[in-house]
C-alpha cells in the first residue's frame, strides 16, 4: 500500500483527546485556542520550562534523541518545534553536515526560535509543508496531544521519512497507579499554573499549564498511540518509559 493510499483509506478522525469544552466548543475553535495561547505565552515557554524541569530538560532530550537513532548528518523535520527545545538538541547532534526544519503553526513560537541553519516552517502537524521522502528523522516534542487527527499525523509522519527513516514522538503520560497520578495532577493542575503565574510576564502562561494537565488526563493510551503508528505503516513501534511518566515512541519507516 503506498502513502496515498494509506491517507485515503484511513478510518474517521482519531483525536488524541476527548473534547475539552472548558477550552473551546468545536475543533474551529480548538485551532484558534492552540493559535491564541501559544502566541500569547511563546515568550514566558522557556523560561517556565527550565524552572519545571530544574534544569534537567536539555540532558534528557538529547539522550532521547540518542535513544531513537538520530546520528551525525542526518536531516532532520521538528514537528511542533515550539521554541526550539528539543531541535536545539538536535542540532548538537547532527552537526555541521546535517539539517533541520522546524514544523510550528503558532508565529509567535516561530518568533522565539534563536538556531541558526534551521529552516523554519508554518505549518501543521496534519499537512506537513515537506516533501515526500525527504527527511532522515523526525522528531516532535510534547505536540502530540494538540494535533487534530492521530492518524492523519502519523501518515504525514510515514509520507516525509524516507525508506528506513526513524521517528520519536515525546510525550507526557499519565502515571499507572492511581497515587503517582494523583501526585502528577496535583503538581501540573495546581503547583504549575501558580509558579507560571510569579515567574511569568503573560497573562495566559498559568492557563497553558492547566490546559497542558487536562490534556495529559484526557489522551488516549499509549497502547493507542502505539497501534496508530503500527496503522500508519511503521514498523519496530516502540515506548520506552523514564520517570514512569515521560513516554517516547519510536519506529522506522520500512526500506
Amino acid at each position: 500500500m503506498n502513502d496515498t493510499t494509506r491517507t485515503t483509506t484511513r478510518d474517521a478522525v482519531q483525536s488524541p483527546h476527548t473534547p475539552l469544552p472548558e477550552y473551546y466548543r468545536d475543533e474551529a475553535d480548538h485551532q484558534r485556542y492552540l493559535r491564541r495561547i501559544f502566541d500569547e505565552t511563546a515568550s514566558d515557554y522557556d523560561r517556565i520550562e527550565r524552572v519545571l524541569a530544574l534544569g534537567t530538560g536539555p540532558r534528557y532530550r538529547r539522550m532521547a534523541l540518542q535513544r531513537a537513532g538520530l546520528r551525525a548528518g542526518d536531516k532532520v523535520v521538528d514537528v511542533g518545534i515550539g521554541t526550539g527545545l528539543v531541535a536545539r538538541e538536535a542540532l548538537s547532534i547532527i552537526g555541521s553536515t546535517g539539517s533541520l526544519v522546524g514544523v510550528d503553526p503558532s508565529p509567535g513560537m516561530l518568533g522565539q526560535v534563536s538556531l541558526p541553519g534551521v529552516q523554519l516552517k508554518v505549518g501543521r502537524a496534519e499537512q506537513l509543508p515537506c516533501e515526500d521522502n525527504s527527511a532522515d528523522f523526525l522528531s516532535m516534542g510534547y505536540a502530540l496531544r494538540h494535533v487534530s487527527d492521530v492518524g492523519q499525523t502519523f501518515a504525514e509522519f510515514h509520507r516525509v521519512l524516507r525508506p528506513g527513516g526513524r521517528l520519536v514522538i515525546l510525550e507526557i503520560s499519565r502515571a499507572e497507579s492511581s497515587f503517582g497520578n494523583a501526585l502528577l495532577k496535583a503538581y501540573m493542575r495546581t503547583l504549575v499554573p501558580v509558579i507560571a503565574r510569579v515567574v511569568a510576564r503573560e497573562r495566559g502562561t498559568s492557563e497553558l499549564w492547566r490546559y497542558y494537565w487536562d490534556t495529559i488526563e484526557a489522551c488516549i493510551a499509549p497502547a493507542q498511540v502505539v497501534a496508530a503508528l503500527q496503522a500508519a505503516g511503521f514498523a519496530d513501534v516502540k515506548r520506552h518509559k523514564e520517570v514512569g511518566i515521560f513516554s517516547e515512541y519510536t519506529a522506522v519507516k520500512p526500506a
